[in-house]
């Protein structure tokens, strides 16, 4: 049986996690139009942006971050745009998040109690299991003060092989 992930309402007591407040690097965040059309552009960047990084972990990366830009599209009102930021939160852990501007009640989760029929109509839409898969841990947390939803971003972190982080990054990478 497929699972697959489907963003349903999640109460409003239920915590989220915020996004890091210190980070040994951080890379400029880039913004993209909310454009399926896109996603090649915030692959491109994130290669360039870890270069120098393991392969492995870069493709890994590059397919998470994918993910998370067509699902920012897809949740996110038309005509919006939708942000990634990039950290290196310490030597071993690599953060993405994408934020888009979508202020609506529903959250990314992983689904449970669904009939095999709900399961394969969903197959299309597993782009979190993915992430889910991949990364080394997944969640999201919302945009604005309060009760003022925003936006969501959607985080992945991803392990560093040791000894593989490039040489040299300093504390803020600027875009090329």
């Amino acid at each position: 049986m497929t699972r697959t992930l489907t963003p349903v309402p999640v109460p409003a007591s239920e915590p989220l996690p915020s996004p890091p407040r210190r980070a040994s690097t951080w890379w400029e965040h880039r913004v993209y139009p909310s454009d399926l059309a896109q996603a090649r552009q915030v692959r491109a960047d994130l290669r360039a942006d870890l270069a120098g990084f393991e392969p492995d972990l870069v493709d890994t990366v590059l397919l998470c971050a994918a993910e998370l830009a067509a699902n920012a599209v897809k949740y996110a009102p038309e005509g919006q745009e939708f942000l990634r930021a990039l950290a290196l939160l310490d030597e071993r852990t690599l953060w993405l998040a994408v934020v888009d501007e979508g202020g609506g009640i529903s959250l990314p989760r992983i689904p449970d109690g669904r009939s095999d029929d709900e399961w394969s109509w969903a197959e299309g839409q597993r782009g979190l299991m993915l992430v889910d898969s991949l990364a080394q841990a997944w969640g999201h947390y919302p945009v604005g003060p309060g009760n003022a939803r925003l936006g969501l971003g959607v985080w992945a972190t991803f392990p560093v092989p040791p000894d593989e982080r490039p040489s040299g990054l300093p504390g803020f990478v600027m875009n090329r």
